[in-house]
């Protein structure tokens, strides 16, 4: 499809998130529409926030897991893109009523200590990896429901809407992510439990996975970027007045409250 009726997508989406006013899904307007033309009014999306004055901070792999791709109904992983205005540290507060369908799910992510420019393997990116930390991503649908599809979910950013960062620590090629055990407790309960091996059997593979995704979107993976490997259980409601803490087995904790 062209740009003549992409861009019009990407603008509508950037200001649904801005109005909270939903706009039919993609898949609807267009039945047809590929899987590169989803990524391409995503990326068109990107360059209207950027020349807006918004900031990269990295990318999200999602739909890694088959808790969540059995939630969803599909078969493979999708990206976004996660934009430094809507990165938070650990604790903070965010408010329910600034989203429109908001949900949170728990996350390996990564910070890279140095470029990954071409698709690589597991030593490859192993050697690329600076920094490990526990994550809450935020996703938010600026369609009428969470009845979407792969297209509808990648051109609307993968649903990335913000993202809560525990503190990093010194990642290690030894270190065996897929056995880190996660706990996720919302008001002091436990809502959810998952392990780094429910990511595509290792957490490293999203990001192996994401290096042969994005050259073909003329993106490439830089130093200092952030990178969120996916969920380790299907995604929650985001309720106000509540309080979530996610804990693993080596990470340091990372908590968010919900006004």
């Amino acid at each position: 499809m062209t740009d003549e009726l992409l861009v019009p997508v990407a603008r509508q989406l950037i200001e649904a998130a801005r109005t909270h006013m939903p706009v039919e899904r993609v898949s609807r307007r267009f039945p047809d529409l590929a899987l590169q033309d989803a990524y391409r009014i995503q990326h068109i999306g990107m360059q209207l926030r950027l020349a807006a004055g918004e900031r990269l901070a990295g990318h999200k792999v999602g739909l890694t897991s088959a808790a969540m791709q059995q939630q969803v109904g599909i078969d493979e992983p999708d990206s976004g893109l996660i934009f430094q205005q809507t990165v938070a540290p650990s604790r903070a507060e965010v408010r329910a009523d600034d989203f429109m369908h908001p949900k949170i799910e728990t996350e390996i992510a990564f910070r890279l200590g140095s470029d990954l420019t071409q698709p690589t393997d597991l030593p490859g990116v192993r050697a690329a990896v600076a920094e490990v930390l526990l994550a809450f991503e935020l996703l938010d649908t600026r369609y009428d429901s969470w009845d979407i599809t792969l297209v509808d979910s990648i051109a609307d950013n993968a649903c990335c809407a913000g993202v809560i960062t525990g503190s990093a620590v010194p990642y290690t090629p030894d270190w065996d992510l897929a056995g880190e055990q996660i706990t996720v407790e919302a008001d002091g309960t436990v809502a959810a439990t998952g392990s780094g091996k429910d990511v595509l059997g290792d957490p490293l593979q999203a990001l192996v996975w994401l290096t042969h995704r994005l050259p073909a979107l003329g993106v490439t993976l830089r130093a200092g970027d952030l990178v969120l490997a996916g969920s380790v259980h299907a995604s929650l409601p985001l309720t106000p007045g509540t309080s979530y803490r996610a804990t693993s087995t080596r990470l340091p904790a990372v908590q968010l409250q919900v006004a």
